[in-house]
Order: structure tokens, then C-alpha cells, then sequence
């Protein structure tokens, strides 16, 4: 008997040993990714066959039963139950009715997050046309551009932005597109409570356009990636794969034009039949006394907004709450378990994913150490099962183009190694599954490249670089383009910006890539914004009253390899960011270290120029960086 125990025992102990070591149970759970989509195209198809192919059909199903009572949206006070928002619905969709517009055709909705936004998506969705979210923080030319590449006859704006949007209004209408601005006072005129035709909602291709959202356009104009129909039907299928259960509220401060709020905030609560709390905008100081003011279990990040959240002062609130899970993307691996534990939350999910990629949802359910900073974990099963599909291949960070062996095909980065996510292609029907820009075939076609392993393939380029460890963690190291060379070694500048900011005088740290004269590739700069009441003016760092530049440069010479170490600081009032909470890099990059660019740049704002400070060869502190010693740089006196 005794024997009998002990080797169930034992037995049980090399099981657990096994699941750790080759994430046995986690493989199985993730199962293959050809027989989820079997499953997906089996689901696509009973909702075709069904004739529910819009979204619409979520809220009228919930309205018709008991759970048409289970509340939907917070907003600023305002709580609408399924069936409330069901019934809201109608009038908005007649107006929208009334102004003719068509089944299929494109409308630009232009205004921050509020509920009068949502009804005017899903009333769309209910008549049949599609939404173009234009970025509600764009005006000139931008915001021309956005509306023009959409087709869309009609602009419905926000009153909070018609300050962007009039002094472009005559351009607008010029492409074709007449402006409506619409706000609380106009929806009370809305009347017309008759059904909506479901002859508007037959018919629906699995292709069809059912709305656009714009792709930042930190590096150009912005390009309108389609949503496709297909995501849409999706819905039924998303709230318990991201963990989202009936009775969670997840509370979102991102903006609804971006498909973080759309697609991993909103829709989720659709599937689950959960409470969706919408706050109009992300500050760290509306965050806590919202989210206990809802009940929140699930709060919904993206980017640096954990950053903001860990930088704010203590508070009574920062506990106490009833949030079980963070749900997001971009945590920084310096901000994780500092997050987790100061806001007392259990569960943080951390998923990837694009609005222009291929491939699903990478998700990480993380509770402990093992997976921290990573976006998935992937066993030998999970290898086997879906390895074929999808490869890491070494990249060249100055053209950014796939370096080949002597055979001409792809090198693969082996563990450990990062190199650029890729994904396989149909040949044969590159479309099916691939992004698309709406009237933009070219930017697609950009994204696919052939004969990578095999002559004849076609696979699809994520732009994002990435690194599968040898435990089987799977982790994100930079865009595409942020990644940079010097001295003949790639530099991420998501990993040396991890290390710059845990030095304790920095808040966060934008890092990127130079032009430096007589030099090759580029070396490593850091914005950096320092905490609150401490000076990085050259008198007080100089007297030891500000920024201790020697001590930061102690600690990335300590911390990173010496061709990662930035080679110079700009130290700016504040970092920006692009309206989902990622660092703008651009305009920094484009400057470099041209004071005069610099200092031009700063005019033009009504700004005081940032102050440059460098790390010149050989020593071990930061020093300020003058047009004397750019001059040696360009004379070649200095070289770094």
C-alpha cells in the first residue's frame, strides 16, 4: 500500500515536472490553430445560414430575453441595460435612414468616446453601412486625408472637435463629404422608434467591409485597415477566450476609434454578456475613483498607461477595488510586477496582436514569475502543431529587409535570437486572412514576401521583431523600424528603454536611434522625462542639485551591453505619445542631435529647447552636449 502511494506520488511528481518543463497542459489548452479555424468558419457559416451576421443581431437577441436587463454601458453616469441600448438604437438608425444612406456605404465618425459614439457604430452596423473611425485628435491635413481615402459622403463629428474639424470643413467638402456634428441635444430630436428594416442586414459576405481604423501614421499619412465582416461575427466567440466572463465589467479609458477598445474592450463584453465602462478619456487621476465607482473587475490597458498609472502619487485608492485582471497590451517589463503589486492585482493577460496583421491573438494569463514580460508561451506540442505556420527570420535593421543564407532563402533565428514574426500564406489566395487598406492594395502587397524557405511560398511580415527563449517564452522586442544598428550589433530600443527608466530619477524613456557624423549606423539617444521636482537644468545638474547624470550613466553601463548604451540624453518637459499610449518617436528621430533642428522645433511649439547632454568616448558621465562638440563630430576630431 505504502509502495502503491509512493508511486502515485512520484507519478504525479514527474507529471508536474513534465507540464513545467515542456508546457504540456498550456499546448493543449492553446490546441491548433487550423482546427480553431475550422471551428471558425463552421461558426461563420451557422450565422450566415442563420441570417445574424451583424452585431445588431447580439443586441437584439439579449433584448428579446432576461438578459436584456443586465446593464451593457456606464457612461459618465448613464447606465443603459441591452434591451436599453437595443431600443436606443432604432432612432439613431432611422435618422441615419433619413439621410440616405445606403447598405454597405462607408460613414466617417469623428468624436471621443461617449454613448451617443457607440449608437451611431452599432446603428450603422444595424442599417447595414460601415463606420470609419477617424482619429478624434487629428485636424489639417491629416484629418482631410482620413476622410478622403474612406469614399465617405457624410462626416459626423463630435461637437467637442469641431475646433479641429471647421478650419478643414471647405477641403472636406471639396473630397465630397458633408459635415454633421452631432452631440446629446441632437439625439433628443431623434424619434423615430419603427424597427430597422432587417433587409439592410441580408445578404452579408464574409468579405465585406464592415469598418476602417487607422493605423497611427507616426511614419507617414494614416492608411484605413479593413474590418472585415468576418471579424465582426467573430463576437460570439471572444469573451471566453480573453477570460471574460457574464457579470465581469471591464472599464476602458482608450479611444473607440482604435481597435484596442473596438475589438479587445467592447466586443469581448458583447460575447460574454458582460458590463462594458466607458471613460471619456485615460488620466491617472479620474482611473481609480472610476473604476471603484463602477465595480470594475477587469480594467483595460494599452502601452505606457500602466506607466502613468505607477508615476502618480499613493493613494487610498490604489487598493481596495475589485479588479481581478489587467487585459492588455504594451506593459513594459520595468513596470509589471511593480503594477501588480502595488495595485494588488492577481491576473495580468497580456496579449499581441495588430489591426493590421495576420495570425489571431497571442495571449499570456500571467499569475507568477515564470511568464512575466512575455505575450505567450509555446511547449513542443504547440511546435508540432502549429510551428510550420509561423517563423522568426533574421533581419537586416538597416534596409529592414530579410537577410538569406548562400542558399537565398531566410535565415531562422534560432532560441534566444530576436528576428522579425512571420506568417504563412495561401499562395494561392494571399487575400484570405491577410489585412488589407482600404483602397490601398499596394500597402497590403508590401507586407507579403516570397521564396522565403521554399521557392513558391508567400509569407506575410508582421514588422514586429520578436524573441522565443529557450524555456519557451515568447516575447516582444521592438517595431520593425525602432530597431537600430551600431558598432555592427542590433539594438532594441524597447529593452534599453526597460533599463533607462528603472533608474530611480526617471519617470519613462523614449529611446531611438541617431545619425551621427562619420560614423556608421546610429547610435542610441534617450528622452527622458525625470520625476516630478527634480531639475535636469546644466546649473543644477552641474552643482549636484538635479539629475545625477553620472549615476545613470553607471547604471546602463552596468546594465546594458557598452554598444547599447545610449550615447545621449535629451531630457524633455514630458514624453509623447500617440493617442493609444505608445511613444511618438518621429519627430525626435528626425531631429537627432541637431541643435539647431532642435531649437527650431522648440520655437515653433513656444517651447524651451530640450537640453542634449552625451556620453564622449571613455568617460562615465553624462556631460551637455554644446555645438562645440557637435563641430568635433562633424570634423572627425571625435568619433564614437
Amino acid at each position: 500500500m505504502a509502495l502503491s502511494a509512493a508511486g502515485v506520488i512520484g507519478s504525479a511528481a514527474l507529471a508536474a515536472y513534465l507540464d513545467a518543463r515542456f508546457h504540456i497542459r498550456h499546448d493543449l489548452a492553446a490546441g491548433s490553430n487550423k482546427a480553431k479555424l475550422g471551428l471558425w468558419m463552421k461558426h461563420i457559416t451557422k450565422q450566415i445560414q442563420s441570417g445574424k451576421t451583424h452585431i445588431y443581431h447580439v443586441f437584439e437577441d439579449r433584448a428579446s430575453t432576461p438578459m436584456g436587463d443586465t446593464t451593457f454601458l456606464i457612461f459618465e453616469g448613464r447606465e443603459l441595460t441591452y434591451r436599453d441600448f437595443y431600443n436606443a438604437l432604432q432612432p439613431v438608425g432611422n435618422w441615419l435612414l433619413g439621410l440616405g444612406i445606403e447598405k454597405g456605404e462607408m460613414v466617417a465618425l469623428d468624436g471621443g468616446n461617449s454613448v451617443e459614439l457607440m449608437l451611431l457604430w452599432f446603428a450603422l452596423e444595424a442599417i447595414g453601412a460601415a463606420a470609419a473611425f477617424i482619429n478624434c485628435n487629428l485636424t489639417g491635413k491629416a484629418l482631410v486625408h482620413s476622410v478622403k481615402i474612406s469614399g465617405a459622403r457624410y462626416f459626423l463629428a463630435d461637437s467637442d472637435v469641431r475646433q479641429l474639424v471647421s478650419p478643414v470643413e471647405d477641403e472636406l467638402v471639396a473630397a465630397g463629404a458633408q459635415t454633421i456634428y452631432y452631440d446629446t441635444e441632437l439625439f433628443d430630436t431623434f424619434t423615430n422608434t419603427e424597427p430597422l428594416p432587417a433587409s439592410r442586414r441580408t445578404g452579408a459576405s464574409i468579405m465585406d467591409v464592415a469598418g476602417l481604423v487607422y493605423t497611427s501614421g507616426t511614419t507617414g499619412m494614416p492608411k484605413a485597415t479593413v474590418v472585415t465582416r468576418a471579424r465582426y461575427m467573430m463576437v460570439p466567440l471572444a469573451g471566453g477566450r480573453f477570460g471574460i466572463n457574464p457579470g465581469d465589467r471591464i472599464y476602458t479609458c482608450l479611444p473607440l476609434y482604435h481597435s484596442s477598445a473596438q475589438s479587445a474592450g467592447c466586443l469581448p463584453c458583447l460575447s460574454a454578456g458582460a458590463t462594458m465602462v466607458l471613460s471619456r478619456k485615460f488620466s491617472h487621476k479620474t482611473f481609480w475613483p472610476e473604476v471603484h465607482a463602477s465595480r470594475a473587475t477587469v480594467v483595460q490597458y494599452v502601452g505606457e498607461l500602466c506607466r502613468y498609472l505607477l508615476n502618480a502619487p499613493p493613494s487610498p485608492l490604489d487598493t481596495g477595488h475589485q479588479v481581478r485582471m489587467a487585459w492588455g497590451n504594451g506593459m513594459r517589463l520595468d513596470v509589471w510586477e511593480p503594477f501588480r503589486q502595488r495595485f494588488g492585482i492577481e491576473v495580468i493577460h497580456e496579449f499581441y496582436a495588430a489591426t493590421d496583421g495576420m495570425g489571431g491573438i497571442l495571449t499570456n494569463l500571467n499569475r507568477g514569475d515564470f511568464s512575466r514580460g512575455a505575450i505567450a508561451v509555446r511547449g513542443p506540442l504547440w511546435h508540432l502543431l502549429n510551428g510550420a505556420d509561423e517563423a522568426r527570420v533574421a533581419i537586416d535593421p538597416d534596409t529592414q529587409e530579410i537577410l538569406r543564407g548562400k542558399n537565398g532563402f531566410a535565415v531562422r533565428c534560432k532560441a534566444d535570437e530576436p528576428g522579425e514574426m512571420i506568417r504563412r500564406m495561401d499562395p494561392k489566395n494571399p487575400k484570405m486572412g491577410s489585412p488589407a487598406y482600404y483602397n490601398n492594395d499596394r500597402a497590403a502587397e508590401k507586407r507579403r514576401v516570397a521564396d522565403v524557405f521554399a521557392k513558391g511560398d508567400l509569407w506575410f511580415r508582421s514588422g514586429d521583431v520578436m524573441r522565443l527563449d529557450s524555456e519557451g517564452r515568447l516575447c516582444f522586442v521592438d517595431r520593425l523600424g525602432d530597431t537600430f544598428r551600431w558598432h555592427s550589433e542590433n539594438v532594441s530600443t524597447n529593452e534599453v528603454g526597460n533599463v533607462v527608466a528603472q533608474f530611480p530619477q526617471i519617470l519613462d524613456a523614449n529611446v531611438y536611434g541617431v545619425l551621427v557624423p562619420n560614423a556608421d549606423g546610429r547610435a542610441g539617444c534617450a528622452a527622458i522625462a525625470v520625476a516630478e521636482g527634480l531639475s535636469a537644468k546644466p546649473e543644477d545638474v552641474a552643482g549636484g542639485r538635479g539629475l545625477d547624470l553620472k549615476g545613470l550613466a553607471e547604471h546602463c553601463l552596468a546594465n546594458l551591453p557598452r554598444y547599447a548604451v545610449p550615447l545621449f540624453l535629451r531630457v524633455v518637459g514630458q514624453l509623447e505619445y500617440t493617442g493609444t499610449m505608445k511613444l511618438l518617436k518621429g519627430p525626435l528621430r528626425s531631429e537627432g542631435i541637431d541643435l539647431e533642428a532642435i531649437e527650431k522645433a522648440a520655437k515653433e511649439k513656444g517651447h524651451a529647447a530640450d537640453v542634449i547632454y552625451w556620453l564622449p568616448p571613455g568617460e562615465r558621465a553624462y556631460v551637455r552636449f554644446e555645438k562645440e562638440d557637435l563641430a568635433m563630430l562633424k570634423s572627425g576630431k571625435v568619433r564614437l
